[in-house]
């Protein structure tokens, strides 16, 4: 349901207790006790017919009892309790709870009784096993926390309860403030996905931090978390990262894409940081909470140490920051404040006797300096000068954690030696690291956030969606291997599913028996100088393992004796399994390829995931792969070989030509789509898969399905990220004009300036509800790259001239209870029927996507699209808030 009913635990007017106790030390008293100490203004209501009186208020015994509607409640009671109670509270009215309570379990019957209850309300809850939830704006402390945080502007979920208390007693330390504490528990009702879409709308949260330990929904988390992600930083730890998700699996690709490969390409995918440990966790939370966002990290370093300096330029370099030189005129303002043995460079190293003076004037002046974004100061401890009367220096140049408006990490290394001095840094608002590769690591998150948006926003010429397939002849393949009883494709099969998908593989002949592998040798032989020969068994999946592949046959005699060498070795090491015969095809030999493995496996959390990196038969002990989410594209393709090392070796080196990078792409793409199309395949791999200058050629495949699965309808509904609706296309014929009528592509970005300017000032009013004249490069970005999970924006292409004419988009909440359209016609192409067209397909789209409700908002000016609403069955009423606008509404449920 994501968020409808979570405004109630967010913001409520009065709280119910129940399980509000007056025992000293029991969890009723100190739930209570942290509710009136935080300050809440609203109603407070304890619940439990023990007691008359808690906390000096009257006690009910039943939620029944109160006068009025708790906005919220806070339940403490044990655990066969909770499903009445959570009944009772939804007849009340009461609409969300935080269940601290643990022990209701899917094993006891408990967690789905709760969720029985709360069902036929909508009643939302948050746990159970949970330490609560505190929002300290809203002076809200529902929970049994040791401390009550300070306002500001970071948002903590976590799945446990420790490590927000952890986070808590930190921030106090450390003056860092938050908007929402979450401790989500076992997720049972609101989950990640739920509070990561209200945040992204919470313009007091100005980043959010997340402790994940499991992900329930992942199509929701991901359409949730690229939401938040496109708006502000979202930070992750994701525990569990070396678990494996199969420890056997029939594919290279099964082996080396469990564990925690999937949670980063999914985290990679949605534009969230991802760090590793809670110190990186803190850091990040103090740099987020004290600056803004910069858009790049150009770092400026002065140091009293050489040493220190250089330990934070390689950590700063690891971490893509950017190390620019001195301006001259800071070199000639340094010149003029440091000894003459001063570094000259950056790092400013002014020397290990700097007095607080010379801090001072080389901070200041590199601070000013235009080449500098951000500034890491460092401090050695000697002899020779005070550490404390250094930050003091520095502190008085700061303003707001800045000085001359850039952000200021600092690090004073040592250990009790250095403890006042970090304090009188921290006391200056100036954030302060331990070691200078904390501080340079904390720099980088300022920047990350910048640059990931950017990756989001790059543009890509063709998806998975444009690659020309035969799926009915894959299907057919599928089906066969289905009847069989089998799961697991022979090598001639996988390779005619691949070829159906436009990945190239060498021509192969079968022979049934040894003798007809002599024969089919010595005519393959006429017109190709080696040939290879390979055992054919439904049995064996890795044939190399068993010697079931001989390379380099270049007589007929040898490649009978390869065959009979294969029998013996199956009969020897192998004997369950059946030889079905074996296969032939040309020796391919490209000297200068590199073998590349493709592959996909099952992730436990987030379904499919495609594997890329280097091929061969050590890929396991080479282990150079990464990992990402389908559906693919050329630009995700594209970082998927730049995140492995061979992909540094196809850009060519030597005289080593480049690999055909499009033709990986391509492969990429075409897995992609195979993926899409098909939710049966279990497992994949195209090892290798040789790439040169030329192109690329599958030289051997495995494919793993699940035969029960093979009539599940397109698209694959495993997909953690929804995939183009490459069904929802055609063509119309209105007043003589062919247009053609699509879902929007990122690639359409290129059409609308023309667009624009083909729309008149006053059908652009009328669109956008105002004046508007400038779109900038973003804003058509974001619009023309969806997350088909939640929106959707059809195109109408006039056929002739191949520019757009109008577009028709849905805007859904995420429970998919209302979605908004909007729809403009270019104002040369209107008067045909095309906003008809594009409002009716619309209409199409949202009733087959489950959707209840459609609503626009249309000026009342605007007589044309009242006049289209009402024709298509909209009903319209005014805006009380605004009354030169109407709301139309379509009920589709």
């Amino acid at each position: 349901m994501t968020i409808r009913n979570l405004e109630h635990a967010v913001r409520p007017k009065s709280i119910a207790v129940l399980g509000a106790s007056s025992r000293e030390g029991s969890l009723g008293h100190i739930l209570m006790r942290n509710i009136i100490e935080a300050g809440f203004a609203g109603e407070i209501w304890p619940v439990n017919p023990k007691y008359d009186e808690v906390a000096g208020r009257r006690c009910y015994a039943r939620v029944s009892d109160i006068s009025s509607i708790p906005d919220f409640a806070v339940i403490a009671t044990p655990p066969g309790t909770i499903p009445s109670l959570i009944r009772e509270l939804g007849e009340k009215g009461t609409r969300a709870a935080v269940v601290i309570t643990a022990g209701l379990t899917r094993e006891n019957g408990l967690r789905q009784a709760m969720l029985d209850a709360a069902k036929p309300f909508l009643f939302r809850i948050i746990g159970p096993n949970t330490v609560g939830l505190i929002v300290p704006e809203a002076k809200l402390n529902a929970s049994f926390a040791h401390m009550f945080p300070r306002p500001g502007g970071l948002a903590l979920l976590s799945q446990s309860g420790a490590i927000a208390t952890s986070l808590i007693d930190w921030a106090a330390d450390e003056n860092v403030g938050f908007s929402h504490i979450v401790s989500l528990g076992d997720m049972a009702d609101v989950d990640v996905g739920d509070y990561l879409d209200m945040l992204a709308g919470d313009g007091k949260t100005r980043a959010i931090l997340m402790y994940l330990e499991t992900i329930p929904n992942p199509r929701k988390f991901m359409s949730a978390a690229r939401a938040a992600a496109r708006i502000k930083p979202v930070i992750a730890i994701k525990s569990g990262r070396h678990e494996q998700a199969a420890k056997a699996a029939a594919t290279h690709t099964g082996a080396l894409a469990g564990g925690d490969a999937a949670v980063d390409a999914a985290l990679n995918r949605a534009g969230i940081l991802r760090v590793h440990d809670l110190g990186e966790l803190f850091d990040a939370a103090e740099v987020l909470a004290r600056f803004k966002q910069l858009k790049r990290s150009r770092v400026g370093i002065v140091t009293n140490g050489g040493g220190a300096g250089v330990l934070a330029v390689d950590r700063l370099v690891d971490c893509k920051g950017e190390l620019p030189e001195l301006s001259p005129e800071t070199i000639a303002r340094l010149d003029r404040a440091l000894p003459s043995n001063w570094s000259r460079a950056n790092p400013v190293d002014i020397i290990g006797d700097a007095p607080p003076g010379r801090y001072k004037e080389a901070v200041a002046a590199v601070a000013a300096d235009a080449n500098m974004d951000a500034l890491l100061v460092l401090n050695c401890p000697t002899g020779l000068a005070s550490a404390s009367d250094a930050a003091k220096a520095v502190g008085a140049l700061a303003s707001s954690g800045t000085i001359a408006g850039k952000p200021v990490l600092t690090c004073w290394l040592g250990g009790k030696s250095a403890i006042p001095a970090r304090h009188i840094l921290q006391d200056s608002g100036l954030a302060s690291f331990e070691t200078p590769d904390d501080a340079a690591v904390a720099v980088s998150y300022l920047s990350d956030w910048s640059r990931a948006q950017k990756a989001l926003m790059r543009v890509p010429t063709h998806g998975s969606e444009d690659v020309h397939v035969n799926r009915e002849r894959v299907f057919e393949i599928f089906q066969k291997v289905a009847n069989e009883g089998r799961s697991i494709l022979t090598e001639p099969e996988a390779k005619a599913a691949l070829a159906a998908y436009e990945i190239p593989v060498p021509d192969m002949v079968e022979a049934p028996s040894v003798d007809d592998v002599e024969k089919l040798a010595l005519k393959l032989l006429e017109t190709s100088d080696k040939i290879v020969v390979k055992l054919l068994s439904r049995q064996i999946s890795h044939k190399s393992d068993i010697g079931g592949v001989a390379l380099n046959i270049d007589t007929a005699a040898a490649a009978r004796a390869a065959a009979e060498k294969m029998v013996k070795r199956v009969a020897k090491e192998r004997p369950d399994a059946t030889i079905d015969g074996f296969t032939l095809q040309p020796m391919v030999v490209r000297k200068n390829a590199q073998e590349l493995l493709l592959g996909m496996s099952r992730d436990p959390v987030f379904g499919p995931v495609i594997l890329f990196g280097a091929g061969g038969t050590a890929v396991e002990v080479v282990a150079d792969t990464a990992t990402g989410l389908p559906p693919l594209d050329d630009v995700l393709a594209g970082d998927l070989i730049d995140r492995t090392r061979i992909g540094r070796l196809l850009a060519g080196y030597r005289d080593r030509p480049a690999a055909n990078r499009e033709a990986i792409s391509r492969a990429l793409n075409a897995l992609s789509r195979m993926i899409v199309d098909f939710a049966c395949i279990v497992s994949l791999d195209i090892n290798p898969l040789i790439a040169d200058s030329d192109g690329v050629v599958a030289l051997d495949a495995r494919i793993e399905i699940n035969p029960e699965n093979i009539d599940c309808p397109t698209p694959n509904p495993d997909l953690a990220v929804r995939p183009y609706p490459s069904g929802w296309e055609k063509d119309l014929i209105l007043h003589g004009t062919r247009y053609h009528v699509r879902p929007i592509k990122p690639a359409d970005v290129a059409l609308y300036p023309t667009f624009l300017e083909k729309v008149s000032a006053e059908d652009l009013r009328l669109r956008l509800l105002a004046p508007r004249k400038h779109f900038p490069n973003e804003m058509l970005l974001r619009l023309t790259q969806l997350d088909y999970e939640r929106d959707i924006a059809f195109v109408a292409i006039d056929v002739a001239s191949g520019e757009l004419a109008g577009i028709g988009r849905l805007s859904s909440d995420p429970d998919k209870e209302m979605s908004e359209f909007g729809l403009v016609v270019r104002t040369d192409q209107q008067g045909r029927g095309l906003g008809y067209a594009l409002l009716e397909e619309l209409i199409r789209f949202a009733k087959a996507d489950g959707i209840s409700r459609i609503d626009g908002f249309v000026l009342r000016d605007n007589t044309k699209m009242l006049k289209l609403c009402h024709e298509m069955g909209f009903q319209a009423h005014l805006d009380t808030g605004d009354p030169g606008l109407s709301i139309v509404s379509l009920q589709l449920k």
